[in-house]
């Protein structure tokens, strides 16, 4: 599997059965080329007018499944919620 084709993925958490949205990016080890998360940008402000303060980082771990059309996360969104940079 390509990171593209993770990109064209909606990620679900199954602790809420809420849909986080689809992967933007993802964070790779440079040394070893492992995925160590996923990136995925969290709710809009404003009904998405002026773009977006937060993003969920994803653990690599926390995920449980990969099928055709969706990811399976297991997280705490508030522990994943991150502060975007800029």
């Amino acid at each position: 599997m390509r990171i593209c084709d993770l990109r064209q993925k909606e990620v679900i958490n199954i602790c809420t059965c809420r849909s986080i949205g689809c992967v933007n990016d993802v964070d790779i080890d440079p040394c070893t080329g492992c995925i160590l998360a996923l990136i995925v940008p969290g709710p809009g402000k404003l009904c998405s007018f002026l773009g977006r303060d937060t993003e969920f980082i994803i653990p690599w771990k926390c995920v449980k499944q990969i099928g055709a059309d969706i990811i399976l996360v297991e997280i705490d969104e508030d522990e994943c919620k991150k502060k975007c940079d800029g």
